[in-house]
């Protein structure tokens, strides 16, 4: 497979050690790609979930094709999110090509554009911790019977549905968090004079011109690779929404596993096990 040049990828809630990860459908996206800039935008390791119990090699090859991009020259910004809040600690470490933060700010063609995950402007998050961790492991069953439903409506030849973004898209409260969510990242980049915003956890992918009495900004959500399989591009002054489709790609082989990735899960355990 020929691969694609492109300045920047901003990929984030990948959500790596769940069951509604689409590592595979990651992993070929990445391989079909040679970025000069990789930004993981949070929520790409799911600590909170983070299990021995479940762990596919699909999962640990995207870890594993990662690094490898980093050691053959793209820089790699991973940024933390909340599921993998955890990582914090060792913000702003940098190895080779490999820097760790919670926030990115970049000058693209005299444009400023301020990446971060999102979670701080969750009120949950600030609050009711405990309840976003439960909601997170709920709606990964979600998803796990979400999935058992549409094989079966492939298997009728009817159309798959989604039922979180159903959930999303007709509960008040779940637009109103979104569109508050849209507001305050907005009016907080255009009063710190940013051109760009760009955002995850959400989960809802769009790219969006914001106005306000101050000024104005884009606005930019990468989505995920649980619901959307979707990702962010910037190339020549431009930014677009990449959809996965897997009609344009043939899949990718699981490389072998690096002892570095290795042991960066082993790390990531022993952590988690000292919070708990």
């Amino acid at each position: 497979m020929e691969k694609r040049k492109v300045q920047i990828a901003v990929l984030s809630d990948i959500h790596l050690g769940t069951y509604g990860c689409h590592a595979q459908e990651v992993l070929t996206y990445l391989e079909s790609i040679d970025p000069e800039i990789l930004i993981l935008n949070g929520d790409i390791i799911d600590i909170w979930q983070f299990s021995k119990r479940y762990w596919p090699e699909s999962h640990m090859a995207v870890l594993n094709k990662i690094l490898n991009l980093a050691a053959t020259g793209t820089k790699v910004h991973y940024l933390t999110g909340n599921h993998d809040e955890m990582l914090r600690k060792f913000s702003d470490f940098s190895m080779g090509n490999l820097h760790l933060s919670d926030k990115l700010v970049l000058t693209l063609q005299d444009k400023k554009a301020w990446f971060f995950h999102g979670d701080i402007f969750d009120v949950t998050m600030k609050h009711s911790k405990w309840l976003a961790k439960l909601g997170g492991k709920g709606y990964d069953l979600l998803i796990i019977i979400n999935r058992a439903i549409n094989f079966l409506l492939t298997k009728m030849g009817r159309e798959k549905i989604s039922f979180s973004k159903k959930i999303k898209n007709s509960v008040k409260e779940a637009i109103k968090f979104i569109s508050d969510f849209e507001q305050t990242a907005t009016d907080l980049a255009i009063r710190n004079g940013y051109d760009y915003v760009i955002c995850g956890h959400i989960h809802q992918p769009i790219i969006k011109e914001y106005w306000n009495d101050e000024g104005c900004v884009i606005y930019l959500n990468s989505g995920d690779w649980v619901e959307n399989l979707s990702c962010l591009e910037y190339d020549k002054g431009e930014w677009k929404l990449v959809f996965y489709d897997a009609s344009k790609f043939i899949n990718s082989t699981i490389a072998k596993t690096e002892p570095i990735a290795v042991n960066l899960l082993e790390t990531l355990m022993l952590q988690k096990k000292k919070v708990i």
